[in-house]
This record gives structure tokens, C-alpha cells and sequence, in this order.
């Protein structure tokens, strides 16, 4: 499996092998002199491997503190911050020490916003066990929490040191949150790779899963290594995530999965930019009919203006403009500045 080098503002790599779990802290152990290493993962995954990676991780030297906090999107706040935070000075870390995130998106998030701000900025080693976090959340250095006006509105830019993927870990994960992570690998075909769209229609993506997350880790890469701030090519990342962390609110982030809400975004916002005459007809109807052999809903329920007034919230806004991502086509996107005023009534014209 290959290991995919990372050159932006801190170099890193990202390493793809079937048991890496057990060899993580030989791993680790050349990247720092740290002495000590703080596990933070969440209810549902330290049970499962939280004493492997402590193990690995004493083998390698290091002296091993575990910090466990409940799981669920609805604990990416900033209470939840504060708790590791309180850990990290529990522990006895350093600057010079590390954290290593055990976890899916919410736990790599949170705890990457931890080490960017305790001291100032300690390292920290990203583990993703879901597909989501495999192939999307790991990937680039952003970390954040969620605030009561939207999600993601606090956060850093701070690359890991490594992350270190390991595919055997998704055999534990329930279907349904296997398929959240298949969103996110739709949007990549949709925005970057027909190819991959084309196969994610066609074929069982449990059949090419290796392949699967090497190709959406490194389609990620190439993007973050060109915009690492976010300022340009990057924002295309965020096709769906408008309406989508829109639909979470609404639900305040509990019965809706992030990959499924994005989804339901994608299908939503490329209505209506096909009634608008942005994008070809019918590239909705083969999103959402992807999406459906896959397993994930594609109708949110939500009302234009109930959508419109909780994207109004969306980080992606910049003054009286709302920055959606469009398609031109199946694998080639773009970004689309609309007045916000506008917004209610470009959705609706993609329900007519």
C-alpha cells in the first residue's frame, strides 16, 4: 500500500497498510523526541482500539495517557475542547510531546484544534478510523469545533505529522456510517474525477475500498498542496456543505449523518443550478441515483427558505455573498458567488 507525501506549509505522509494500528509507534517514533504521547479518542473506538495504540505506542518509549470523551457530532463544541484541554495538562505534555487522534472526523477535528492551540501548538498524529475521516478529514490540517450559530465556526490550520491509515478498521464500522463516508467520496467524483463517479455507479465500492481511498486521499492532496489556505481551488472541497451543514443544523447534528446531509446538498444545489442554467440537465438525477444505489437519502424535507435562512450561517459566506460550489459537469467544478438575499429563491427554482 503506498505511503502519499504531503508539501504545504509542514511536510507529512500519509501512510496506507492494512495493520498499521499494531506498528504505529515505530511509526511515530522517528518523527519525534517526544516522551509523551496523549491518546484522545471517543466511547465508541477506544474500546475497540484504544489498548492496540497504546501498546504500539509504549513499545516505541513513549509514556501513554488516554483521554476518552463521548461520542457523537453533537460533542464537537468547544466544552469538548475544554475537556482535552484539561487532559493535555493531565497528561504532562510539552510543547515538545504529541497527541494522536484515535477516531472518526469529529475526534480528528477536535483534536487537531487541541494540539494547534495547547502551548500554542503541539504535534499531533491523525489515525481516521472511519472511511469518512480515511479519505476526507485527515487530509489537510483543518481542525475546528462546532459553535451554537453553525458548524466549524472556530478552528486552526495545523497539518498532522503523519496519518496513518489503515484500512482493516472499517470491518467494525456499522453500515450506515461505511455508507456516510461514501458521500464524501461522491463529491470527489462529482468535482474532480468522473471516472470515479462512473465506477462508485457501477460498481460495490467494498470491492476496490484500497483503491477507493488511495484515490480520493490523493485527488485531497493535490488540492490542499495548490490552496492550502483555502483561498481559491480549495473551496471546491466544499461542494454540498453549504446546504449540507445546513440540513445538520436543522437536525443539530444527531439523526442526520454529515455524509448523508451532504448529499441530500449535492442533489439540492445542483437542482437548482440546472434550473438556472449552470449546470447540464440531469447531472442532479445521476447524483442522486448514485447516491441512492449506495445507500444514502437524497431529500431533505427542508423548505427553501428554512435551508436558505440556516446557510445564511455557512463560514463560506463573505458579506452579503454566499459562495456555493457548482457543477460545469461530472468532474469539473466551480464557484459560484450568489447574494445571499438570492438564495432562498435559487433553491426553489431547483423544486420546480
Amino acid at each position: 500500500m503506498p505511503t502519499i507525501p504531503v508539501q504545504n506549509q509542514s511536510d507529512y505522509n500519509i501512510i496506507i497498510e492494512p495493520g498499521l494500528l499494531r506498528r504505529c509507534g515505530a511509526q511515530i517514533r522517528p518523527l519525534t523526541k517526544a516522551a509523551r504521547a496523549l491518546i484522545i479518542s471517543d466511547s465508541n473506538v477506544a474500546p475497540l482500539y484504544g489498548q492496540t495504540v497504546a501498546d504500539s505506542l509504549e513499545a516505541a518509549g513513549f509514556a501513554v495517557s488516554l483521554h476518552v470523551f463521548p461520542a457523537g457530532e453533537e460533542r464537537k463544541n468547544i466544552q469538548t475542547v475544554s475537556t482535552m484541554l484539561e487532559a493535555c495538562c493531565e497528561a504532562g505534555l510539552s510543547r515538545s510531546d504529541l497527541i494522536v487522534a484515535l477516531g472518526g472526523g469529529v475526534c480528528g477535528d477536535l483534536s487537531g484544534f487541541t494540539a494547534a492551540v495547547y502551548l500554542r501548538g503541539i504535534d499531533f498524529v491523525q489515525i481516521p478510523t472511519t472511511l469518512l475521516s480515511q479519505i476526507d478529514s485527515s487530509v489537510g490540517g483543518k481542525t475546528g469545533c462546532d459553535l451554537p450559530a453553525g458548524k466549524n465556526l472556530a478552528g486552526a490550520f495545523h497539518n498532522p505529522r503523519l496519518v496513518l491509515i489503515d484500512p482493516y478498521v472499517l470491518s467494525s464500522l456499522p453500515d450506515r456510517y461505511f455508507r456516510d463516508g461514501l458521500g464524501e467520496a461522491v463529491k470527489y467524483g462529482c468535482i474532480f474525477s468522473e471516472p470515479l463517479f462512473e465506477r462508485l455507479e457501477r460498481e460495490n465500492p467494498k470491492d476496490f475500498l484500497p483503491q477507493l481511498i488511495e484515490t480520493c486521499v490523493t485527488l485531497k492532496r493535490d488540492v490542499v498542496e495548490r490552496d492550502f489556505m483555502e483561498s481559491g481551488e480549495r473551496m471546491l472541497l466544499n461542494f454540498g456543505h453549504t446546504l449540507g451543514h445546513a440540513i445538520e443544523r436543522h437536525h443539530n447534528y444527531t439523526t442526520v449523518s454529515h455524509g448523508e446531509a451532504v448529499g441530500m446538498g449535492m442533489v439540492a444545489v445542483t437542482r437548482a443550478a440546472e434550473a438556472a442554467g449552470l449546470t447540464p440537465a440531469g447531472t442532479a438525477g445521476r447524483i442522486a441515483g448514485c447516491l441512492e444505489k449506495l445507500g444514502l437519502p437524497v431529500e431533505s424535507g427542508l423548505s427553501p427558505a428554512r435551508l436558505s435562512a440556516l446557510a445564511g450561517l455557512d463560514k463560506k459566506r463573505r458579506g452579503g455573498l454566499i459562495h456555493l460550489v457548482l457543477l460545469k459537469g461530472l468532474g469539473e467544478a466551480f464557484v459560484h458567488p450568489l447574494e445571499t438575499d438570492h438564495l432562498t429563491a435559487f433553491i426553489a427554482g431547483g423544486l420546480q
